[in-house]
Order: structure tokens, then C-alpha cells, then sequence
């Protein structure tokens, strides 16, 4: 999407099944993360891919203890996207969250999609 494009909200899913908005989908670019601000303080990193598939996963980088994810470096192991956090260069799958250097800790991930046209 570019800025020409008609604004278009980027919907995470709650925990009770709602869709909140969170951002408009024009400002993701494709390969890199926005950090978004979700009710109750904490916060997202969504991305988009190439292939424009939307995904949202927990932005707090848990080896660095810091919200960093959305700035991590982009990229894809065996066809599945996946996220470098900044600090440590550990490696998450942007679908499921998990850490694939230490399986033992992981992102939380939340449904994410665009608003649907009325």
C-alpha cells in the first residue's frame, strides 16, 4: 500500500474475540515492524509480508527486557517469516512466536487482519 491508497485499519484480535484497530495499513511497509500501543499498556509489533500477510506478535524483546521487537531485522527460515530482535539477534517466528535459538521462551502472537470493507 502506499499513502495514495484510501486509509485502511490493521485489526488485532482480543482475547474475549473483538478486533480492535490499531494502526492503518498504509504505514507498514513490507519486511519491517510498527509498534503499536494495545488497551491495557502493553504493546505489539506488527509486520507485513512481502507477500502481504499481516502478523502481530508481543514487541518486548524477552533476553533484552526491552520493546524493540518492531526494529528487529526481518527475514524467513524455510518459508516462515520470522523477526531478529535488535539487541540480541535471537530469532522469532513471526506465526507462532517462538524463539527458534531457545524454543523455551517465546513472543505472544495475536490474529491480525485488515479491517473488513462494509
Amino acid at each position: 500500500m502506499h499513502r495514495t491508497d484510501p486509509p485502511r485499519a490493521v485489526e488485532l484480535a482480543t482475547p474475549d474475540g473483538d478486533w480492535i484497530a490499531v494502526c492503518d495499513a498504509r504505514e507498514l511497509e513490507p519486511d519491517s515492524g510498527t509498534a503499536v500501543l494495545l488497551p491495557g499498556g502493553d504493546q505489539a509489533a506488527v509486520f507485513r509480508t512481502p507477500a502481504g500477510e499481516l502478523l502481530a506478535v508481543g514487541n518486548r524483546d524477552p533476553f533484552a527486557d526491552s520493546w524493540s521487537i518492531a526494529d528487529g531485522i526481518t527475514g524467513s527460515v524455510d518459508g516462515t517469516p520470522t523477526v531478529s530482535a535488535p539487541l540480541h539477534q535471537r530469532l522469532f517466528d513471526l506465526r507462532t512466536g517462538i524463539c527458534l535459538d531457545d524454543p523455551s521462551h517465546a513472543l505472544p502472537v495475536w490474529p491480525a487482519r485488515l479491517r473488513p470493507t462494509t
